[in-house]
């Protein structure tokens, strides 16, 4: 697939068909999202799969968009590792890159996702759930499966209207 057609033909998917995703889909998701940019490489990103229904209607408990995540395959939680990070401001960016990534490569792989973030109002009850240590911090929760419909589009803004200066 051409980047740019995976960068302008991708969107978030909220709702998914029964179809499973594979755990070999899943490392694949979470490999492209490890090749992000990171400052000083340190890569700060950690990730839990989850493909067990039980577990993952308790993460859906934590978020108003519960029928999303219940609908869901699997979900890759995203975490940064608060020890592992030297900037605040960069290590939160290189995140942001490496779920990019990840939205990128479920594209590519045929399968829907979305990214969760309403999900951090309640990060330390994820993070507990889990059973993770405090260190570790909830950045987001992706949804993933099989798109249960292909009819999603989405506008954006001209690019001349984003641009501030050309110098």
């Amino acid at each position: 697939m051409d980047i740019f057609e995976a960068i302008y033909n991708r969107r978030s998917v909220r709702q998914f068909t029964p179809e499973p995703v594979t755990l070999e889909d899943l490392i694949e998701i979470i490999k492209a999202g490890t090749w992000a940019p990171s400052g000083l490489n340190n890569q700060p990103w950690r990730f839990v799969i989850v493909q067990d229904k039980n577990m993952i209607a308790e993460l859906a408990k934590f978020t108003k968009y519960k029928k999303i995540i219940d609908g869901a395959a699997a979900c890759i939680v995203v975490f940064v590792d608060r020890e592992a990070m030297y900037n605040d401001v960069k290590d939160h960016q290189s995140i942001g890159a490496c779920i990019q990534n990840m939205l990128l490569a479920v594209h590519g792989l045929g399968f829907g996702a979305v990214w969760l973030g309403e999900i951090l109002n309640n990060r330390d009850g994820v993070r507990e759930k889990l059973n993770l240590p405090i260190s570790m911090e909830l950045m987001a929760v992706l949804a993933v499966g099989r798109p249960a419909s292909g009819n999603r589009k989405s506008l954006r803004k001209d690019v001349s209207e984003v641009i501030l200066k050309k110098i």
